[in-house]
């Protein structure tokens, strides 16, 4: 893959390249070792692409992990103690088998990266929450999104979120002060 968009958000790059070369890097290389062309497998089902053959975004995300794992970075998760205190007088909550917990794709040196190549939503949970709660957390400094261009977009299923959207909406919203740097990369096949 080819990375064909680079966004700075809240200064992502000037943080990056002055503290994290090593680390932004990897990730650029990462990107282009991964063949986009071995994950154009996925027939779709969709009325307006009948049978159209796809990117799968599944298998997209298995390569990243892949290529993120072998360079050694690492999944991070923290477990979540909900609060109870909120709660109205005459609701119990149900307890559940699994404890809840929020992820981050990629974490390696303060350095956390998400791949996102689904939908929009996501994207934007990813940069104005996701890598906020772990940046005060204490496990990253600076954050990097993964995102399809539109061009990738257009070949996958439909309502997969793209760079330029994603890109427009955030300079439209502006920076606020609980905002991490991140450098949002737009990547194509």
């Amino acid at each position: 893959m080819r990375i064909g968009g680079i966004y700075s958000f809240n200064q992502g790059q000037t943080a990056l390249t002055a503290s994290y070369m090593e680390e932004l890097a990897e990730v650029e290389a990462i990107i282009s070792a991964i063949d986009a062309g071995l994950y154009l497998t996925r027939p779709s089902r969709e009325k307006t692409m009948p049978g159209r053959i796809l990117y799968s975004p599944r298998l997209l995300n298995k390569a990243f992990a892949q290529a993120f794992n072998n360079k050694g970075w690492k999944k991070h998760r923290e477990y979540c103690d909900y609060p109870t205190g909120y709660y109205t007088a005459d609701y119990t909550p149900q307890k559940s088998a699994a404890y809840p917990f929020r992820e981050m794709d990629f974490v390696k040196n303060n350095v956390g990266v998400e791949v996102q190549f689904g939908k929009y939503a996501f994207m934007v949970y990813n940069v104005a929450a996701k890598m906020t709660i772990f940046r005060n957390l204490g496990v990253i400094q600076v954050g990097i999104e993964i995102v399809p261009l539109k061009e990738l977009a257009d070949q996958m299923s439909t309502g997969v979120s793209y760079f330029e959207q994603f890109v427009w909406d955030l300079e439209h919203r502006g920076v606020a002060d609980i905002d991490v740097p991140v450098l949002i990369l737009g990547v194509r096949p």
